[in-house]
């Protein structure tokens, strides 16, 4: 495989992919059954997590209604957070994430699709590798670099098109590190943006891995294993820290 610290130059290449990615699945098929029913991690009918896209979805009717209402529930009300990252099973779960008040980029879109599946809304789990993922020096000292193997997302079925949303970085998180805020509108793919507030380079796709009706643990924790240190604080048991304030710009 490419090694993580020298990704494809085709980077580009990699980013249209994904954003150009559709993806057909007939209503009624096996394939969207599995984008439709709970999984190991997507637990959608965990009762924490149904009372929780029954609350976010407010009084919203309409699958796209929905589907914006439940991804700025997932953006602003849990936190994304890197340092505390629970590699058991248990700890990659929708249900978990929501009991936890925070997540990282995995937990959070996988939580999504949970709560969009409560609705009966096929939602996929993407992942990419990505270059420039917002992080802190902390962070990108101890991972010894700036790459993030398995960046996830929510692939949502939306009029028959497959739409990307990250809901990854919390409102608060964007404005103290100067970066825009990513919105959805339910009908355009809600993907990272290559530059920040200031112009600097913030995020660049160098890999796509796919997408999953449930999360890939297994290959998700082999890859990190392959790539990362031994002592990388969160493969140790989690990590505690601000991250907000350790990404934060001076204003």
């Amino acid at each position: 495989m490419t090694p993580i610290s020298n990704p494809s130059s085709n980077a580009s290449a990699t980013t249209s992919a994904i954003s150009g990615r559709t993806g057909a699945a007939e209503p009624g098929t096996a394939a969207l059954r599995a984008y439709l029913e709970p999984g190991a991690a997507v637990d959608s009918g965990h009762p924490a997590v149904i009372e929780f896209a029954r609350r976010a979805a407010g009084d919203a009717t309409e699958p796209r209604a929905i589907a914006i209402a439940l991804y700025y529930a997932v953006r602003d009300e849990i936190r994304y957070d890197p340092y505390r990252i629970d590699l058991a099973p248990a700890g990659l779960t929708a249900s978990r994430c929501l009991e936890n008040g925070y997540g990282f980029c995995v937990t959070k879109a996988v939580l999504l699709a949970a709560a969009l599946r409560v609705h009966g809304i096929a939602a996929r789990l993407g992942f990419a590798d990505v270059r420039n993922h917002m992080t802190s020096a902390r962070l990108r000292a101890t991972m010894g670099t700036d790459v993030f193997a398995y960046h996830g997302y929510t692939d949502i079925l939306l009029d028959r098109r497959w739409v990307k949303a990250t809901p990854a970085f919390n409102l608060s998180l964007c404005q103290k590190a100067g970066t825009q805020p990513l919105e959805f509108d339910g009908a355009t793919d809600s993907i990272l943006h290559p530059f920040d507030l200031a112009g600097r380079r913030h995020m660049e796709y160098v890999r796509d891995r796919g997408t999953h009706s449930d999360l890939p643990r297994d290959d998700m924790v082999r890859v990190w294993d392959e790539l990362y240190p031994a002592t990388v604080e969160w493969k140790r048991g989690g990590a505690h820290g601000d991250f907000e304030k350790d990404v934060e710009r001076p204003a």
